[in-house]
């Protein structure tokens, strides 16, 4: 097992923002956690003066525990986009579990999770307080993931071998674009199809299926950002859909926009506010 690496956050989507108002950090856990935590992260803006800013991101299958507005709340998977609205000046502070990784605190099926989110004290009882005060009463980021760190390494059970193996599967799935197919999801977890749905739900709190394409649809909307223009057949058909239309109609759904009026969006806001007519540009 190796460790979590930062990389560029995945499913975060276009938001259009004033330059330097919005600040986003992660931080890798330490090697006795690595096994259960992806990343502490933070999220800080200043808006003051400014106009609200949509933040959107599609969904992870991963349990995350969020620290913000005097309150602590851990947070099941969400299968549909995530949508808030930012103003004025504030921040959150979350924990992303590995997915699957969850399953050995919670001791129960992480799918009662799911589109939920529940107080921290229903998980890890009356000593959650103190966490959660301290974390909110703390502006460095940093001295949270430790405080988190603390609280965490008392209480992590070993890590169970087949939630391991199923936590490797799904991040594998995250990182191997060639797989498009749920028969090569069931071959690598060496289990029959009902045997792997039910491994799913009870550890990562969705179906394979539903991870797979949410996976695939967050490749798409990287690569549709990107500045070269894609072609849409190929790229549906690189993503493992049969036609076009169906996968036009899937990233709609979870994205909130066409493929084509995502590149459109994502296009303008790289090219700058316009002068109005007449004005000239300095």
């Amino acid at each position: 097992m190796s460790r979590p690496r930062i990389d560029a956050p995945r499913g975060v989507l276009h938001r259009p923002a004033p330059p330097g108002r919005i600040h986003h950090e992660r931080f890798a856990p330490s090697p006795a956690l690595e096994a259960f935590i992806q990343h502490f992260w933070t999220v800080r803006w200043d808006l003051r003066g400014e106009a609200p800013v949509v933040a959107r991101t599609l969904p992870h299958p991963c349990v995350h525990l969020v620290f913000e507005r005097g309150r602590a709340r851990v947070a099941g998977v969400q299968t549909r986009r995530f949508q808030r609205r930012l103003q004025g000046l504030d921040r959150v502070f979350g924990i992303k579990f590995r997915p699957a990784a969850f399953q050995p605190l919670l001791r129960s099926p992480v799918s009662q999770l799911t589109e939920r989110t529940v107080g921290l004290r229903a998980v890890f009882g009356r000593e959650s307080d103190a966490l959660r005060d301290a974390i909110l009463a703390e502006p460095d980021a940093r001295r949270c993931a430790r405080l988190a760190e603390d609280f965490f390494r008392a209480r992590l059970p070993p890590m169970p071998a087949p939630i391991a193996r199923l936590r490797d599967l799904v991040e594998h799935l995250a990182s191997d674009p060639d797989i498009t197919r749920m028969e090569q999801v069931a071959a690598l977890a060496g289990l029959d199809p009902r045997g792997l749905q039910r491994r799913f739900r009870a550890a990562v709190g969705v179906s394979p299926k539903w991870v797979l394409k949410r996976y695939r649809l967050h490749e798409a909307a990287e690569l549709l950002a990107r500045p070269e223009p894609q072609d849409m057949a190929a790229l549906a058909l690189r993503l493992g859909y049969f036609d076009q239309s169906h996968f036009i109609r899937d990233f709609k759904a979870v994205v909130g926009q066409s493929p084509g009026q995502y590149v459109a969006d994502v296009a303008a806001s790289r090219a700058g506010p316009r002068s109005p007519p007449g004005k000239p540009t300095a």
